[in-house]
């Protein structure tokens, strides 16, 4: 997990698609940027969307409501490793979640993949 530099949260390695490239592709250049390890996504934990978060972007007047995509990986190689995006990198074991100060959607997505229930999550 990483310690995001923007708001001193925990969080698992996330951003945004480049164009041309895959989700998985975004998923591992992402995981690789942020925390130093090199992974290979293994599976869908669920789709998340919130009709209440809506962001608008001033620069362009442009309005979204944004959606996530969370997935499961394993390590091939790396060290944890801080970028400008990670104050703290660590591997977290899964008792040592909830001592962590994070988003309340961030902890519902791990719950629900700790949780080992209905999977993939659709909300």
């Amino acid at each position: 997990m990483i310690r995001r530099t923007d708001n001193d949260n925990w969080a698992v390695p996330g951003g945004a698609i480049d164009l041309g490239k895959s989700l998985v592709e975004a998923a591992v250049r992402e995981t690789v940027e942020e925390t130093g390890i090199t992974c290979e996504i293994t599976g869908l934990v669920g789709i998340y969307t919130d009709p209440g978060h809506v962001i608008h972007y001033t620069s362009d007047d442009e309005v979204r409501e944004e959606f996530s995509i969370v997935l499961t990986a394993r390590p091939l190689s790396g060290v944890p490793t801080t970028s400008s995006e990670s104050s703290e990198v660590h591997w977290v074991e899964p008792e040592g979640v909830s001592r962590l100060t994070m988003d309340r959607s961030m902890r519902m997505r791990i719950a629900h993949y700790l949780d080992g229930g209905q999977l993939p999550y659709l909300g």
